[in-house]
């Protein structure tokens, strides 16, 4: 099976109005399945860039673009809050005629959280409040009627969502992340796609298996959850240009981290891999924003023929 190929921007790395536009613009026309970009204020480290802010680019996407799959990969539980983010799911997927994959995360990033106030909780705290908040989005999105739910850090009462997602059930949830434990589980529960992120392939294959047990507990066939990998890309057109990227890194290790290296052979291969390993999108993490002949140039080595 040959993935999809989508890109990922990094929408706190420098992203404004101009560039998104462009980006997406460049991405419908140049054939790229989708058009994913993270939720962060800011980068883990300074200095800090122009940032984009995520559901108000969205939006404009939605109805500017005709036939992109996009999303977030991912917004956080820590900053939004899950009955926010479901009321503006469904109307983002309504007006972009149900192209919206729904990415949800726990939060991670401590700076971003110090900056603007945010409490990110310990590792435990925190996934109880993610699992509750994947929950009330899941429920307030397939549920016609009206939901309560008592947790310890969301309450609704007689809650229902109008007017309804257009879309049976709004869009699809994904659930981004690698944790064996805690994140497969909730995505075995909940999600329509679980999302890795930077992982070889041979520790994609092994948590493959660990979401297939998490599904057959469950209840669950292993079908209905989509797998698809968010990774980094250093393309070259030729040896020369790949190690001029690399910069002196260490090609080993950035291997290891998953991120995809080469000429467009060599990604070819690498992307055909990855697909007999079960992914289904891959989203490639395009950081030179600026970069349209980049693009155009990966294009051409990944989805043409």
């Amino acid at each position: 099976m040959k993935p999809e190929i989508a890109l990922m921007i990094e929408g706190q790395n420098g992203l404004n109005w101009t560039r998104w536009q462009r980006i997406a613009r460049a991405a419908e026309e140049l054939g790229f399945a989708g058009l994913f970009r993270s939720d962060h204020f800011t980068n883990p480290e300074p200095p800090d860039r122009e940032a984009l802010e995520l559901w108000v680019s969205l939006t404009w996407l939605a109805s500017h673009t005709r036939r992109l799959i996009f999303g977030p990969l991912v917004t956080p539980m820590s900053f939004r809050h899950p009955v926010l983010t479901a009321w503006m799911a469904a109307a983002v997927d309504d007006l972009s005629g149900g192209r919206l994959v729904l990415g949800l995360g726990a939060g991670w990033q401590v700076r971003e959280h110090e900056m603007f106030g945010f409490d990110l909780l310990p590792p435990r705290a925190r996934f109880l409040r993610f699992r509750e908040g994947v929950e009330v989005i899941y429920r307030l999105l397939r549920q016609d009627g009206p939901v309560d739910f008592q947790g310890r850090f969301f309450r609704l009462r007689g809650a229902t969502l109008r007017p309804r997602p257009q879309r049976p059930g709004g869009p699809p949830l994904l659930i981004g992340g690698n944790g064996p434990r805690q994140t497969l589980a909730i995505a075995a529960r909940y999600a329509d796609e679980w999302n890795a992120v930077l992982v070889p392939l041979e520790r994609l294959r092994e948590l493959n298996a660990r979401l297939d047990e998490y599904l057959a507990r469950e209840g669950r066939r292993p079908e209905e959850v989509r797998r698809s990998l968010m990774t980094g890309l250093i393309f070259g057109r030729d040896s020369a240009e790949v190690q001029r990227k690399l910069a002196g890194r260490s090609e080993e290790a950035l291997r290891a981290w998953g991120i995809l290296i080469g000429t467009p052979s060599a990604l070819r291969e690498q992307v055909e891999r990855l697909g007999e390993a079960g992914v289904y999108r891959v989203m490639l993490q395009w950081l030179e924003l600026d970069d349209l002949d980049g693009l155009e140039r990966l294009a051409r080595a990944l989805l043409e023929g």
